[in-house]
């Protein structure tokens, strides 16, 4: 859980046309380009200790989905990152800071979909 602090950002790559080699490959190097930004405190690939419904694994880590944490000023800096270095592939982000979540979709720079989930 992110601290009062930061914000936790879980990305879920979502390119249903590359096989899962790709995708871990894609995943990988963004996890590497995202350590290596000064705005991020850390960044890794989301391990497989409980399988969400639809998600695959490889390697004992989740298929194309990674988290990283930075605070909350770096936050919009995070967020143009992976717009510029995702542009129009489809991801899914989960946002969770002060204990609250916020989960988006988007496939563009326009944000297709949003959900609140309920504070946990």
């Amino acid at each position: 859980m992110a601290s009062k602090s930061n914000v936790k950002l879980t990305i879920a790559l979502k390119e249903p046309d590359l096989e899962a080699e790709d995708l871990e490959k894609q995943a990988r190097n963004l996890v590497q380009e995202l350590k290596d930004l000064d705005e991020v405190e850390q960044a890794n690939l989301v391990a497989v200790t409980e399988t969400p419904q639809g998600s695959k694994a490889l390697g004992g880590f989740l298929l194309g989905i990674l988290q990283a944490e930075v605070s909350i000023a770096n936050c919009q800096k995070l967020l143009g990152f992976l717009g510029d270095r995702l542009g129009g592939k489809p991801i899914e982000l989960e946002v969770e800071a002060n204990g609250k979540k916020l989960k988006v979709s988007a496939s563009s720079r326009k944000v297709t979909k949003f959900m609140l989930l309920k504070h946990q």
